[in-house]
């Protein structure tokens, strides 16, 4: 099994992320499968999947505003809410290293609709980028295949006084200078 960086301990990773191009009907899951579906193939099998602690979905840099803004899984935003909080995990794709939206999106999913579940980075995921990560939502990476878990878990604790305020509510330096 592939290694995972989950609440700062090296884990196995028992779940397999299907790949957005993959065809994946509700009914050939079957319930020692965990699975994180693409958000286009979990939407048409909603109503079979929503629920089940064995399926999650991934999010791509362009189908996440749809599911956090509400106009995805359905223009009601409180059904939005109510999906996002039956999911055990939610991943958000970081395509390249350089593409920052996933900061945002999981700052939204953690505040706008308090999701209490794991939260996965996933994609061109580096220790560079790890304490970043974490700050905002974050609490477990895939960290790319090419790169040692070990090294990068040590990403997690890279710094420790931050600029600015996050969903880590690390005291902000400008803070911590006028108490």
């Amino acid at each position: 099994m592939p290694k995972l960086v989950k609440d700062e301990t090296i884990v196995e990773d028992s779940w397999t992320l299907v790949d957005a191009d993959a065809d994946y009907p509700a009914d050939a899951i079957s319930a020692g499968d965990q699975l994180i579906l693409p958000l286009a193939l979990w939407q048409p099998q909603r109503e079979v999947l929503l629920g089940k602690a064995n399926v999650s979905v991934w999010l791509g840099s362009k189908q996440a505003p749809a599911l956090l803004f509400g106009n995805a899984l359905d223009d009601d935003s409180e059904s939005v809410e109510f999906d996002i909080n039956q999911l055990p995990l939610i991943a958000i794709d970081f395509p390249v290293f350089s593409d920052g939206r996933g900061y945002s999106y999981a700052r939204q999913l953690r505040e706008r609709y308090a999701f209490k579940g794991e939260l996965r980075a996933i994609g061109d995921v580096l220790r560079d980028q790890m304490y970043f990560y974490k700050r905002c939502g974050f609490n477990s990476f895939a960290v790319r295949s090419d790169r040692d878990a070990e090294v990068a878990v040590a990403g997690l604790r890279d710094f420790s006084l931050s600029y600015q305020a996050a969903r880590d509510e690390a005291t902000a330096v400008i803070k911590s200078r006028h108490a």
